[in-house]
C-alpha cells in the first residue's frame, strides 16, 4: 500500500506503529486511521493484554515500555495525563533511549500548545529520540462533546476558567489525520507542527454555538481557578491533582494562545475544520 502524499513523497503505511493510549480521545482515531491504510498498530493501555489486538503499556509502569515498542517501526506518544504534569520529563527521557535502542525509525508526540513545562518534555524525549516530531495541539473541540466538559454541556452549561478568553479550538480528527501523516510519511522528522482551528472563539461564543446545534440553551458560567478546582474536587478529583489541573487550565487560557495557525493546511493541503462543523455534527 503506496499513496502519494501532495508534495510528491511516498507514504510508508505498512509499518507497525505502537499507540501508547489507544483508548483515549487522540489515540482511537490515530490507531483507527493507521488500521485502515494497512499498518499494524499496537493498540496500548493498561488492560492492552485482556484486550484483543492490545498490548499492555501503562505511563505509571515503565517495565510494560520496551515490550512495547520492540519490533516496532513508530510510535505515537501521547502522555497521560500532560507533558506538564510533574514527572513528564523524567518518564519522557526514559521512553526516548528505549525507542532509541529498540531502532524505531519515527516518534511522534502530541504536546500543548503554549505550555512551557511541556516544552521541556519534548526536550527530554528528543534527547533520546534525536528525530522526534512534536505536534503542539490548541484546546480540542471535542472536550465539549466527548471529553472533560461534556456533561457538563449535557445539563446546559460549560463551567470553565477562561474567563473572556479567545482559543482557537481544534478538531480532534484534524489533529489525528496531521499524527498519521507524521507517523507514515517522511519529511517530518525533528519539525514542531502547531495545530489549530481557522478562528477565534470565546467560552461565551463556544456554548452559543453548541446551544445552536443541540436546539436548547446552553450557557457560558466563568469560575476562577480556586473555583474550578474546588469543583473537581466535589467530583472526586484528590485535591493536589484539581490544583494543578485548574492552575494549568487557567495559564493556558491567559490570552497567549489567542492565534491561529497555518499548521493543519501545511501538512494536509486543506483548510481545518471549524468548531461549528465539529459540533453540528456531534448533535445532528
Amino acid at each position: 500500500m503506496t499513496d502519494l502524499r501532495p508534495d510528491g513523497g511516498q507514504d510508508t503505511a505498512q509499518n507497525t506503529v505502537l499507540v501508547t493510549t489507544a483508548r483515549g480521545k487522540t489515540g482511537r482515531r490515530v490507531a483507527e486511521r493507521l488500521a485502515a491504510r494497512g499498518a499494524a498498530v499496537r493498540a496500548g493501555s493498561r488492560d492492552g493484554g485482556a484486550r484483543p489486538g492490545g498490548t499492555p503499556f501503562d505511563w505509571e509502569d515503565p517495565g510494560t515500555w520496551a515490550g512495547a515498542l520492540r519490533g516496532a517501526d513508530a510510535a505515537y506518544v501521547a502522555y497521560y495525563p500532560d507533558l506538564a504534569a510533574p514527572g513528564a520529563v523524567d518518564a519522557m527521557a526514559r521512553f526516548g533511549r528505549l525507542a532509541s535502542d529498540a531502532g524505531l525509525r519515527r516518534v511522534v508526540l502530541l504536546s500543548g500548545r503554549g505550555e512551557p513545562e511541556a516544552v521541556r518534555a519534548e526536550d527530554a524525549l528528543r534527547a533520546g529520540f534525536p528525530g522526534l516530531t512534536v505536534v503542539r495541539a490548541a484546546f480540542f473541540a471535542q472536550n465539549f462533546t466527548e471529553g472533560l466538559l461534556a456533561g457538563g454541556v449535557a445539563e446546559g452549561a460549560v463551567v470553565f476558567p477562561a474567563g473572556s478568553t479567545a482559543e482557537p479550538f481544534v478538531d480532534a480528527d484534524d489533529l489525528a489525520d496531521v499524527i498519521v501523516a507524521a507517523l507514515t510519511r517522511d519529511g517530518h522528522e525533528g519539525v514542531v507542527h502547531e495545530l489549530t482551528g481557522p478562528r477565534l472563539l470565546t467560552f461565551a461564543e463556544v456554548a452559543a454555538e453548541i446551544g445552536g446545534a443541540a436546539g436548547r440553551e446552553v450557557a457560558y458560567e466563568p469560575v476562577t481557578a480556586d473555583e474550578y478546582a474546588a469543583l473537581l474536587q466535589g467530583f472526586g478529583v484528590p485535591a493536589p491533582e484539581a490544583r494543578w489541573l485548574a492552575g494549568l487550565f487557567a495559564m493556558l487560557l491567559d490570552g497567549h494562545n489567542a492565534s491561529v495557525t497555518d499548521g493543519v493546511k501545511r501538512v494536509l493541503g486543506r483548510e481545518p475544520r471549524d468548531f461549528g462543523d465539529v459540533v453540528r455534527e456531534a448533535f445532528r
